[in-house]
């Protein structure tokens, strides 16, 4: 029987037909690991748990990947109200989802990157992306400069006039008035003194959410 999935491009139920007919690829973003997995994220990774299965079962080769956030705002802002180092809590929270998952029956990724194990990936990724026009550097931080895209947008069918500034809480007032564009979105942030962060071209910082997946 073929599998039919729902295709967010074009909003229609299609037939699954991987790029490769003898391998599927399976990403999916994982938790940003700042508190204890809820009911969402049960729901979101036993549905990608019984898509991996089902491919198996057919004979299908299959890789699954499925991240995991370690570095983020709200990471860094729950680990300085609890007292705790952000890697540390982050970890924690990591073990826990971690459990989480196998009470379910959830099998394990053949992939589980973190991002702090990836911050060179990161880097590279948006140095190539200023390279191409595609980003810009203001005083410490990296925008996405979402103009260069003439598709953005596409795939959750909404127009860059319709986005608001700021909706996602990740980005100050001060670094709204330092943008192009209200909705271009920080792929690097500049770190205030004895923050968590990382060397980079730009100086010392931390990677915005929205690259995290990609790299």
């Amino acid at each position: 029987m073929t599998l039919r999935v729902y295709n967010t491009l074009t909003q229609k139920v299609e037939p699954f037909e991987p790029a490769d007919p003898s391998h599927a690829r399976v990403y999916v973003c994982g938790p940003t690991v700042y508190d204890y997995a809820h009911m969402g994220h049960a729901r979101c990774y036993v549905v990608y748990d019984l898509l991996v299965r089902h491919l198996r079962a057919s004979g299908m080769k299959v890789t699954f990947v499925r991240n995991v956030t370690d570095v983020d705002d709200k990471i860094l802002k729950r680990a300085g109200e609890l007292g705790e180092k952000p890697l540390d809590l982050s970890e924690r929270f990591r073990k826990a989802y971690v459990e989480d998952m196998h009470r379910l029956g959830n099998l394990d990724p053949d992939i589980e990157p973190k991002v702090s194990d990836h911050l060179d990936d990161i880097v590279t990724l948006i140095g190539k992306l200023i390279d191409r026009g595609a980003a810009y550097q203001v005083d410490g931080d990296v925008y996405f400069r979402v103009s260069a895209f003439p598709g953005y947008g596409k795939l959750s069918h909404r127009k860059l006039e319709d986005l608001l500034a700021g909706a996602s809480g990740r980005t100050d007032e001060a670094r709204q008035e330092r943008k192009e564009h209200p909705a271009d979105f920080a792929l690097w942030k500049k770190s205030e003194a004895g923050t968590l962060s990382w060397p980079s071209p730009w100086g010392e910082g931390r990677p915005g959410w929205h690259i995290e997946c990609s790299a």
